[in-house]
């Protein structure tokens, strides 16, 4: 006989939020940042349009969004695999570095 099999229906909806580092709060945890990384691991970069689920909760409230590098030592990031390539490797001491990150930047939201 013939075999049929149920297909999942999908809705794709166009047009994602900017991802938009609010000022006030990125001037506001700059400090800490600096603090939990060192100064001059810090880098302000310039405005991107890359699209991120992480604007849906800045639509809610102000957010900043933190890259924190990865690449392995002695590898030039320009030619490093992206993230969601499967070539992708990560120094996994970085693991360390966005733990102490993350705690340092809500322990900071909380107190101020």
């Amino acid at each position: 006989g013939v075999q049929t099999c149920a297909l999942p229906i999908f809705t794709i909806t166009e047009g994602v939020p900017v991802t938009y580092n609010d000022p006030a709060l990125t001037q506001r945890m700059l400090p800490t940042l600096m603090r939990a990384v060192g100064e001059k691991n810090v880098l302000l970069v310039e405005p991107s349009t890359v699209a991120e689920d992480f604007a849906f909760y800045q639509q809610k409230l102000p957010g900043m969004y933190v890259n924190i590098g990865v690449t392995p030592v002695g590898k030039d990031p320009a030619t490093a695999a992206v993230s969601h390539s499967p070539n992708f490797f990560m120094d996994e001491a970085a693991l360390a570095v966005g733990m102490r990150v993350m705690a340092n930047l809500a322990l900071n939201y909380l107190h101020q």
